[in-house]
């Protein structure tokens, strides 16, 4: 049982005794499950010490809550009761984002990659816009065999409209060329042999009326819808757009993000050493926002200072701040006060999800476009929970991109479940199955380093078997880093 979910159960059997029920009451027990808690700032707002899966956690983890009485479990309690489920945490995200989606803007082909389109694409000319041969050969009119066109020489691509082409004769054309009016097929130049000496051309294998041509409007015609709204701008998308007749596109800017990460304990180099551990952080969301369409304008390492975080987060210009850690009630946990100073209004003050509960949504007051805070636990994997409760949902609605569809998979092992709130744990694809990996706890990153998704395990757990919702990672949706 990991040090959370001690804490949590502890409280709770606090609050029943503070309440009146039996001494001898049993707390709720969490299932237990590998979770070396170490590392960057925990989901309580500070990291733990570090110890084994399975051990006793620290004294003094177990006697903040104990010595803190009736008053601490009700505060427990009423944190649970302030969590927002996870799935409603990830609609009030994305709603939020949707309020304040981003104004498009006409870009130039070259600006345009990895943004969505404002406006449907639809085709400004036909395509091809004239019938024009598929292939380096012959254009022939007729049966054959054909008299070789020696006077004009060979058609070629990007030149004047060729003459007519009498029956019984051959031309020379090349790929990407326009067929000559009358010409009924083009021989490819391996399927045909030509008689030199008599200026004669034979076909190797039967010819078949129009093979060979693209005719003119085969792929589109002027008008047709190419792509919708909302479609992500590709370079195979850049490429339609250009043969389709456009120099620029209606385009949703990526939404602006800037990051700070919270603690005084964090190094941005070297080793671990003397209570210090190494930012992964820092590293980690830059590139995983710009995977979910954000542009990133800076991430920035605070200390452990409220005034210098207000001073960030009211400065900032990003439609979105992330924090890092800070996030529940601890004595350098600034994030709560820092937003009820700046007049902040709170969407989601804690979700009930492992890892990552402490998370929050806030709109910042100022800007008639709304701007919003996600404050993500400072625990690694709690954070990449907390990009994918309240971030992802949020980037995608202001950047008008089209939600994920669900799905489900089978997961290949039965999956330990917290007592009340859903689990987020790392899987990979395997022979249909989701197989679920270890090292899964809130401050481990090994585990979804090696995943394709994370499964969503409802309260209690899944037996083996059972399909569960699985949440795609974006390198895996898109494919790529955009």
């Amino acid at each position: 049982m990991s040090q959370e979910d001690r804490e949590v159960d502890e409280a709770l059997a606090l609050v029943r005794r503070a309440q009146g029920s039996p001494a001898g009451g049993e707390p709720e027990q969490s299932p237990q499950r590998p979770s070396q808690e170490t590392g960057q700032a925990g989901e309580a707002g500070r990291a733990g010490p570090a110890r084994q899966p399975g051990a006793e956690p620290a004294p003094s983890a177990r006697t903040d809550v104990a010595d803190s009485g009736r008053d601490g479990a009700v505060a427990s309690a009423s944190a649970r009761t302030r969590a927002t489920p996870w799935s409603e945490a990830r609609v009030v995200a994305a709603r939020a984002g949707g309020a304040g989606a981003s104004r498009a803007r006409r870009v130039s082909l070259g600006q345009a990659l990895g943004q969505v389109l404002a406006e449907p694409l639809d085709a400004l000319t036909d395509l091809p816009s004239f019938d024009t041969s598929a292939m380096d050969g012959w254009a022939v009119a007729g049966p054959g065999p054909w008299w070789s066109v020696e006077e004009g020489g060979q058609v070629l691509a990007g030149h004047a409209a060729p003459g007519a082409l009498a029956d019984g004769t051959a031309v020379r054309i090349a790929t990407g060329a326009r067929i000559p009016p009358d010409a009924t097929a083009v021989i490819r130049s391996e399927h045909a042999r030509l008689e030199e000496s008599k200026g004669r051309l034979y076909a190797r294998r039967e010819v078949v009326q129009g093979q060979d041509i693209r005719p003119r409007g085969q792929e589109c015609r002027t008008g047709d819808r190419l792509l919708p709204a909302g479609a992500l701008v590709t370079p195979a998308v850049l490429g339609l757009a250009a043969a389709a007749g456009y120099d620029g596109l209606s385009v949703v800017p990526r939404p602006r993000v800037e990051v700070f990460v919270l603690g005084d304990e964090l190094l941005n180099e070297g080793l671990p050493h003397d209570g210090m551990v190494r930012d992964a952080l820092g590293p980690l969301l830059g590139p995983w926002l710009h995977a979910l369409g954000a542009e990133v304008i800076g991430t920035r390492h605070l200390g452990d200072d409220a005034d210098a975080l207000h001073r960030a987060v009211t400065a900032s210009e990003a439609d979105l701040v992330i924090t890092t850690g800070g996030t529940a009630a601890g004595p350098v946990d600034h994030v709560h006060p820092i937003l009820r100073k700046a007049g902040a209004e709170l969407l989601v003050d804690g979700v009930a999800v492992r890892p990552g509960h402490p998370m929050l949504l806030a709109r910042l007051s100022g800007g008639a476009d709304g701007r919003y805070l996600v404050g993500l636990p400072g625990n690694p994997l709690a954070a990449v929970s907390g990009l994918l409760t309240l971030a992802e949902p949020l980037l995608r609605a202001r950047a008008q991109r089209p939600p994920l569809a669900p799905y489900l998979s089978p997961v290949r092992d039965e999956v330990n479940g917290h007592p009340h709130d859903t689990r987020l744990v790392p899987v990979v694809h395997r022979a249909e199955q989701a197989v679920p990996l270890h090292y899964n706890g809130p401050a481990m990153l090994r585990g979804i380093a090696a995943a394709d998704g994370l499964a969503v395990v409802p309260p209690g757990g899944a037996r083996a078997g059972q399909e569960l919702e699985i949440l795609d990672l974006p390198w895996t949706t898109e494919g790529r880093f955009t």
